[in-house]
């Protein structure tokens, strides 16, 4: 993604396999690509990989058509997920997919990296939830693992690591891990508002996520969000009014549909 005058515009796009990118259009704001996976989801031994760079003085913005799904894997084989992106000088990069939902039996081992240059703005969600409430899925065999790395002018920035295996709904239903919550999502501002957003963003958690969602700075400009949820719709209902204000632009349409 590149600068042409005030917009945002495509530099290049090299694409192939299951994994699609679309451009809908839209009038102001970032650039939007939406990510599409026409296999319908992930399961033991595939392979998707994504990179993506906001070049100098950029706005882009990355979401999912829909919510991915990781299904049941066969005994030793792993889906993989990696994301890597990159925002230059000025520029500013949303990263905003929708839910990841685990099913039984799965296995999935899931990565973030993220280059940014000193200036650059960053917002990056990732909701996960474990197994469908409404159909009364359960995820008492499973493994998954998940990594983000963020950077700042080549120093480590932010680094978080998960993982869980087995019978997950048992060690999430401990009161010290997650007393029983079937969704969680973390979020992470990286700029120069961070802290004024910080007393607002607690404000929209203590009416949605009370007991179980906060929000802290870490950093002078970088602030970082935790959320548990008993359900994906609870968690959604918390999460887009975060993601509106700290994005300071509407979000994808495919979030509201």
């Amino acid at each position: 993604m590149k600068t042409l005058g005030t917009r945002s515009v495509l530099d290049g796009l090299r694409q192939q396999g299951s994994l699609k990118a679309l451009f809908p259009r839209i009038t102001g704001g970032p650039c939007q690509a939406i990510m599409v996976n026409t296999a319908g989801g992930i399961t033991g031994g595939d392979r998707f990989e994504l990179s993506a760079t906001a070049g100098t003085g950029a706005a882009l913005t990355l979401s999912t058509q829909a919510s991915e799904r990781a299904y049941a894997a066969q005994p030793g084989e792993t889906g993989r997920l990696t994301t890597r992106l990159r925002a230059e000088a000025g520029a500013t990069l949303n990263w905003l997919p929708q839910e990841t939902i685990l099913f039984d039996r799965s296995a999935l081992h899931r990565r973030l990296e993220v280059e940014l240059a000193t200036d650059a703005r960053l917002l990056i969600c990732e909701p996960l939830v474990f197994g469908r409430a409404a159909m009364g899925e359960t995820l008492r065999d499973a493994w998954f693992r998940d990594r983000i790395a963020i950077r700042r002018a080549g120093a480590p920035l932010y680094t978080d690591a998960t993982q869980l295996s087995g019978d997950i709904a048992a060690r999430l239903a401990r009161p010290a891990v997650a007393d029983g919550a079937g969704a969680m999502a973390q979020v992470v501002l990286v700029a120069p508002e961070a802290e004024a957003q910080l007393d607002p963003v607690r404000d929209i958690l203590r009416g949605t996520l009370p007991e179980s969602a906060g929000a802290s700075l870490i950093g002078a400009d970088v602030l970082a969000i935790r959320m548990l949820a008993p359900e994906s719709h609870l968690l959604r209902r918390a999460l887009i009014p975060v993601l509106t204000r700290l994005s300071r632009a509407p979000l994808p349409r495919c979030w509201t549909i």
